[in-house]
């Protein structure tokens, strides 16, 4: 019966891995069963970020987004957020339009998990590249992943390596 309940639990933590294949998720969880998880982790990403502020963040996304987007919509607000796990995300983008005077003006937005201030610099540059790329392609199609390696060469590694550690701090606290 423990052993039925502890599978349940299993698989709930495993739901960031939901769309990888039967040998990602069979790797991560002998991972999780032998106690190693964040130990590779913490081997491969041993240094955590000084990204702590919201205009630290904010100037951290304005340099990415004025190497790899000089051409897309300006951003006015990017800052960390306590509300955006609650959406079941790691980060989200929104555009608000207000009428302002007699003129409609069009703002764009980012919000980042807080999360992200005590994870490694490369799962912060992800999630901050994921959002970027909705300024220009809002769905998740192949222009949106071309977009994310142009800026960041290694997304997919670091998306799947920022979802081991998100099941490994669900798996820890079961």
């Amino acid at each position: 019966m423990a052993a039925d309940v502890l599978s349940v639990r299993l698989i709930t933590v495993l739901k960031y891995l939901n769309h990888y294949p039967e040998n990602i998720r069979t790797q991560a969880q002998k991972l999780l069963d032998e106690d190693r998880m964040r130990e590779l982790l913490t081997q491969k990403y041993p240094h955590r970020h000084s990204i702590q502020s919201n205009r630290a963040l904010y100037d951290y996304a304005m340099d990415l987004k004025k190497r790899f987007m000089r051409k897309s919509s300006p951003l006015s607000k990017v800052q960390y957020s306590d509300k955006v796990s609650a959406l079941n995300a790691l980060g989200t983008h929104s555009r608000v339009s207000r009428v302002q005077g007699g003129k409609l003006k069009a703002k764009k937005e980012i919000l980042i998990d807080s999360r992200f201030k005590s994870m490694p610099e490369e799962f912060l540059r992800m999630i901050v590249v994921h959002e970027l790329a909705h300024i220009k392609e809002m769905d998740h199609n192949k222009a949106f992943y071309q977009l994310c390696l142009y800026m960041e060469p290694q997304y997919h590694q670091y998306e799947l390596d920022l979802r081991l550690h998100l099941t490994w701090l669900e798996y820890s606290q079961l």
